[in-house]
């Protein structure tokens, strides 16, 4: 069985690859390592940044994942400054900017993953489209990474992740893997020749 480990202290993002992967037989260890948090607009620069100083650490294969928030009518904000803007203010503060403005927003998520065979990381890129819920609805699940999942509504769906039971979820969840960064490096990694299956 190939292992790759996965450099990140959020559990939610480890659960996500695991249910996302495990059909192919790759192992995914957790390696719960503190990575710097670059100062950067580009969660593809943030993403490089993170794999090139884990793979120092670890020196085997390895993957991070990186996301942004995106929301068009604030010029983008909160970019990849989610934690920071969460932790200032909040879902209810992003709520309030955006009142009276188109309400669209974007995940883009950048998983970078690097190994000995690779003189540069390879960076898998995707975005997960939707608008912005009047309120927050919903209960955060442990398979949910953010608390934007109280206020994120998917496009084509009239509830937020966080409203979703689990089945409704998972089922989201399947769809938007067939155009994530994962299903990306996935078929990128099988191609590679560092898969044993």
């Amino acid at each position: 069985m190939t292992e790759i480990r996965y450099a990140t202290t959020n559990q939610a993002k480890v659960l996500s690859l695991k249910r996302r992967i495990e059909k192919y037989a790759i192992k995914i260890i957790q390696i719960p390592l503190k990575m710097p948090e670059p100062r950067s607009y580009d969660v593809e620069e943030i993403a490089k940044a993170k794999i090139e100083f884990a793979y120092k650490q670890i020196r085997k294969p390895v993957v991070v994942l990186d996301a942004g928030f995106y929301i068009p009518s604030l010029n983008g904000f909160p970019r990849a400054f989610v934690n920071f803007a969460l932790d200032t203010i909040d879902i209810e503060g992003i709520l309030k900017l955006v009142e009276n403005k188109p309400r669209s927003c974007e995940f883009v998520e950048c998983l970078a993953y690097h190994d000995a065979s690779l003189s540069e990381p390879k960076l898998f890129t995707a975005k997960i489209k939707g608008e912005l819920s009047d309120s927050p609805a919903g209960t955060i699940q442990p398979h949910q990474w953010s608390k934007l999942s109280l206020i994120f509504i998917p496009l084509g769906h009239d509830k937020t992740l966080a409203e979703m039971s689990k089945e409704e979820y998972l089922n989201w969840s399947d769809v938007t893997l067939k155009e994530s960064a994962s299903k990306m490096f996935i078929d990128w990694f099988i191609k590679s020749g560092n898969y044993s299956g």
